[in-house]
């Protein structure tokens, strides 16, 4: 059999860029998938339109990588995105891969090439750099710097972007050529991670158990206490929370953590509350989280970024629960209590969007330590 393969063009003023995607490759954002550049969905057949050889040379030394965008909206959560950082001016650009029908693919341009810097944390306002870039690694860009971005992004002030992958080989290789000195923010930023792990290992007990409940019940909070519809809430409304949902933590702790996420500085400040969500509990890493989108992905074949109940049912497949194989359970139990769970967590009964699903495995994860195992439980009812 012939393997079908998608063709598309990316024009640039620098670069023309030809990419071959394989219709059913799988791409997971994990150490043990082949490099970037090895991948059957890579870049090749760089033609820079230069003037001089050295030019090529300049622009030859980038970074690729891929990236997701952090959002509850299903629709752009599920975007997949695919970058390059260049060295010579430390600039970066965007791509997006759009389905086309069955057998086509093309790579949009979504964030133009050019110098961008930090709109958060500790970095704000300083330019992107090199080791600024690693799996994992959060990218913010201020949406009114992008007017190109589709309409349900720019509802928000920030885009924000998670690395997912990258090209291992030539960061290393770019990163022996490089020096960047930024001692005191690498300090601050390491003080930060030990203020949000003991905040983490406060409620980590706390959370035995009732992870899943906990977690879908506080993102259903938020949103009812979001009236504005922004995905910002203020320092009372984070407290109040806390307290709701049996999660208190020291006045110290609290302060500490608000002063880490609350960038202006001021107790008025608004924070995201995805944000203080994976500040207070964790984040399952980018491997996990592939497989959450792709069965998110399965199920909303009209990226909608949300999806029937009734669907759901029809999907969900408990053959192969344990339960069901040692016969201490039927299909329907199973099926009917992973149901009642899930709805529990919606703000509306009949479907459940990409947030809502997203937090029920976010929860879920907090106690599965084997990246395998927690896999396997995505794998086995969804097919995927």
């Amino acid at each position: 059999m012939i393997d079908h393969l998608s063709r598309a063009v990316i024009s640039d003023p620098e670069q023309n860029l030809t990419i071959e995607k394989k219709e059913s490759a799988c791409i997971l954002p994990d150490s043990k998938t082949a490099p970037v550049r090895l991948r059957k969905r890579t870049l090749h057949e760089t033609k820079i339109r230069t003037h001089s050889t050295l030019m090529e040379n300049v622009l030859s030394h980038k970074v690729q990588f891929d990236s997701r965008i952090i959002s509850r909206n299903g629709h752009d959560a599920c975007r997949e995105l695919i970058g390059f950082f260049f060295m010579h001016d430390q600039s970066l650009t965007i791509y997006e891969y759009r389905q086309f029908g069955k057998n086509r693919t093309n790579v949009l341009p979504f964030i133009q090439k050019s110098i961008y810097r930090h709109q958060c944390g500790r970095r704000k306002g300083k330019q992107y750099q090199l080791g600024d870039f690693y799996v994992g690694a959060t990218l913010t860009f201020l949406n009114s710097d992008l007017p190109s971005l589709p309409e349900s992004i720019k509802k928000n002030t920030l885009l924000v972007l998670r690395i997912t992958n990258i090209d291992q080989i030539a960061l290393d290789s770019l990163k022996t050529a490089s020096v960047e000195h930024e001692d005191d923010i690498i300090t601050q930023e390491a003080n930060d991670r030990l203020v949000i792990k003991a905040v983490q290992d406060v409620l980590k007990e706390k959370l035995h158990k009732r992870s899943v409940r906990i977690l879908t019940g506080l993102g259903r909070y938020f949103q009812q206490l979001d009236k504005e519809g922004n995905g910002l809430l203020d320092k009372a409304d984070f407290k109040q929370a806390l307290k709701v949902f049996h999660l208190e933590v020291s006045e110290k702790d609290f302060e500490s953590l608000w002063l880490i996420l609350n960038v202006n500085g001021d107790d008025n400040g608004k924070v995201d509350y995805g944000e203080f969500k994976r500040a207070i509990f964790g984040e399952m890493n980018e491997y996990r989280k592939s497989f959450v989108r792709k069965a998110f992905m399965k199920l909303d074949c009209n990226r909608t970024g949300s999806v029937p109940i009734i669907d759901i049912r029809k999907c969900y497949c408990a053959k192969m629960h344990s339960q069901v194989i040692s016969g201490h359970s039927t299909e329907e139990d199973i099926k009917s209590s992973f149901l009642e769970t899930l709805k529990d967590t919606c703000s509306k009964s009949d479907e459940v969007s990409y947030g809502e699903f997203e937090d029920y495995y976010e929860g879920l994860s907090i106690g599965i330590v084997e990246d395998e195992d927690f896999v396997n439980i995505l794998r086995t009812p969804w097919g995927i």
